[in-house]
């Protein structure tokens, strides 16, 4: 008979990043061959920023100081390879993300990244602080990025707007 020994809580968060890692690449990647909108474009942003309920429970509030640095840390830093790997452009009168194949080793870096600093930083706070502050990391990551698509976005659909309307 098998048996399986027990699986600590960060293996398992870990695996689950890791599988989030490559749903976000199979996704990406599968996106690229359908047109963006603005929507498409705000709606993670929004979508995740709903995570903040969890502060509402005390085990998951950090010190402010601390939700700063996470939150600039994945604004000044962490986003900056996503905003570089991510690029739209014009097919059809439509927009579109190009595919990259920087996009993956980009993801998965910061992926590989993300797992040893949270190995590092569990040794001195709590598991749920730890995902609160990585929680915060990725939002300032994702708030920039998404950003700088929605001002690719609006710049790609204001030249061929402008394009289309030249007289004859």
């Amino acid at each position: 008979m098998l048996q399986f020994r027990a699986l600590n809580i960060q293996t398992i968060t870990s695996i689950g990043m890791f599988v989030m890692a490559l749903l976000a690449i199979f996704v990406r990647s599968r996106k690229s061959s359908k047109p963006v909108s603005t929507m498409k474009i705000i709606m993670p942003t929004l979508g995740m920023s709903t995570g903040f309920l969890m502060f509402v429970s005390p085990v998951f509030r950090v010190p402010s100081l601390w939700a700063l640095l996470a939150f600039l840390a994945g604004m000044l830093l962490f986003s900056y390879p996503l905003i570089r790997s991510s690029k739209m452009e014009l097919r059809g009168g439509e927009v579109f993300v190009k595919r990259s194949k920087y996009f993956i080793f980009v993801l998965l870096g910061l992926l590989a990244l993300r797992v040893v600093l949270r190995s590092y930083i569990e040794q001195f706070i709590s598991i749920p602080q730890t995902g609160a502050l990585f929680f915060i990391l990725a939002f300032g990551m994702l708030l920039p990025w998404r950003a700088a698509m929605l001002l690719q976005y609006n710049r790609l659909t204001r030249k061929f707007v402008k394009h289309t309307q030249r007289p004859a």
